[in-house]
């Protein structure tokens, strides 16, 4: 009984709903018509306000519009750290690139926006950064050359006034000696640069003020090097055989010397590795191996072996021919270099009767072109090496009216002065640092007429000027010239006078006419004493 009344209930469920089923039904009829009314409400909404985005729909454009944004931003971030860490790890330098909306084809970051005017995204060097030697290599030459004057006008202003800056022609290229140190990046010898403030090396394969050949000899001797089974050394483990290539290139002669730096004087197949460069470069004319076995900043070592030629080249410079040696001090842009030289010889206006004393001297190359207009010349210089350039200089160019000293310039002054011995002009050409007090007390007690100042950095020469003032010394001229292009350094050159000296011989030479006067007259009257 109480089974069949079960499945009497059971057959009645599944044919006929009950109330909870009822209820479940009406639930969703109601749905189906609100979400019908809705969709009719939505649609009568929208053909009322067809012109008007919805404020929550913009709402929701703009917020995915800023999000796309910012993720195209954090990528571009994320694409420059990421290229910035892949340059330091592997040495090499990395370039980003993106692709613009409308454009087919990717372009570089470094966009020029204008063909006179670099943005600073724009760059001509892609490792100018790390490098740090050419500050304004992305500037207009024109731009630079009006910084540099400005900046001698501010620093020496107060003293004299500047003429015009003399600028290039052609501000690239121009540097005839080129130093690349080696290094071993993940098992391959890469060549370069150190890394501005570090010992970390920057490769670089062209540079843009360097000259042209010998980035390619560089790049030859790095190629050459695995076959021969020789290796870059490594200044963190000390391992490794050549260290640096110094090439040195004749501008007007062509002459080319390579200079390999090693920590060993047993080249290893010499014979066939000269053959094989020369069979690259033919207008090699000289290679020597310089040793350096000493844990040291310094590029060159003391001793050096000709492997190839006469171990030096030559050079024509102001119709004058110098020898230059891997270790001569030698003007790295011989076009810039005449004309600051005739300008100083200018400034000390020599009429053929001077003693000069050429001070900082080096290889002789100002003293020998001022030698054709002076009377006798004086080169002094503290390098050996260059002392014996200098005289083989002079022997080159038949100059007899010139002798060199190794001597310290303070000291072989203040010995001239002592002895009674006098000098009308001092040519002095000092280092970046400037001259100091002592050479300049003893240009004092020398006393000449003039000195002809030729300055690497015009901050020095405001200090230099400023103390030889003291001394007497007023400058009468001044001209900056563009030496190194595409950096931030300039050369000036500048006349001093002696005024003290100028007025005491103006008062003797009237005294004297006055008493010549008295005697032949016989009147008494004297002459107008002036200064």
């Amino acid at each position: 009984m109480n089974d069949k009344n079960n499945y009497a209930n059971k057959k009645s469920f599944k044919g006929a709903p009950s109330a909870r089923q009822n209820e479940k039904r009406s639930i969703a009829a109601n749905a189906r018509q609100s979400e019908k009314h809705n969709d009719f409400k939505s649609v009568k909404q929208g053909a009322r306000h067809a012109e008007k985005p919805n404020a929550r729909q913009s709402e929701k454009h703009n917020d995915f519009k800023s999000i796309k944004q910012g993720a195209r931003q954090s990528e571009k971030r994320t694409g420059v750290q990421n290229a910035r860490q892949s340059e330091k790890r592997t040495g090499a330098p990395s370039i980003s690139f993106e692709k613009k909306r409308n454009d087919s084809k990717p372009k570089s970051s470094f966009v020029e926006t204008d063909k006179s005017v670099r943005t600073q995204k724009t760059s001509l060097c892609p490792v100018s950064k790390r490098c740090g030697g050419c500050q304004y290599i992305d500037m207009p030459y024109d731009k630079q050359l009006k910084l540099k004057q400005k900046k001698v006008e501010q620093l020496i202003g107060g003293f004299v006034k500047p003429e015009k800056i003399v600028g290039m022609d052609e501000p690239f290229h121009y540097r005839n000696k080129v130093h690349a140190v080696l290094d071993v990046n993940r098992g391959k010898i890469i060549s370069g640069v150190y890394e501005e403030g570090t010992h970390d090396v920057v490769p670089v394969k062209t540079c843009m003020i360097e000259d042209k050949l010998a980035d390619e000899i560089i790049q030859s001797i790095v190629s050459l090097l695995p076959s021969f089974k020789i290796k870059a050394y490594c200044e963190d483990t000390g391992y490794g055989y050549l260290r640096h290539i110094l090439i040195r290139v004749g501008h007007s002669t062509g002459q080319v010397m390579v200079v390999l730096v090693a920590g060993d004087p047993v080249f290893p197949s010499k014979n066939n590795f000269i053959k094989a460069l020369r069979t690259k470069h033919p207008e090699i004319t000289t290679i020597v191996l310089n040793i350096n076995d000493k844990k040291t900043s310094m590029v060159l070592g003391d001793r050096e072996i000709v492997l190839y030629g006469k171990g030096y080249i030559e050079d024509e410079l102001c119709g004058r021919r110098f020898i230059i040696s891997p270790k001569s001090f030698y003007q790295v842009n011989p076009v810039q270099t005449e004309k600051l030289y005739n300008k100083a010889i200018e400034y000390a206006h020599l009429t053929g009767n001077e003693r000069v004393i050429d001070a900082y001297c080096g290889i002789g190359t100002i003293g020998i072109t001022a030698a054709g207009k002076a009377g006798e010349v004086i080169g002094v210089e503290l390098n050996p090496d260059a002392v014996k350039d200098a005289v083989k200089n002079a022997r080159l160019n038949a100059v007899k009216n010139i002798s060199f000293y190794k001597n310290d310039a303070s000291d072989f002054m203040q010995n001239m002065a002592a002895s009674g011995e006098t000098a009308d002009v001092v040519i002095m050409d000092p280092p970046r640092a400037g001259s100091d007090e002592r050479f300049m007390d003893a240009v004092a007690l020398l006393a000449p007429e003039k000195v002809v100042y030729i300055s690497c950095a015009p901050e020095t020469l405001a200090r230099d000027l400023e103390y030889f003032a003291k001394k007497g010394y007023r400058a009468k001229k001044a001209q900056a010239f563009d030496m190194f292009p595409m950096t931030g350094h300039v050369e000036v050159v500048s006349l001093l006078q002696r005024l003290s000296n100028t007025r005491e011989r103006t008062i003797t030479l009237d005294v004297e006419m006055e008493d010549y006067h008295r005697i032949k007259n016989g009147t008494g009257v004297t002459a107008d004493a002036t200064e």
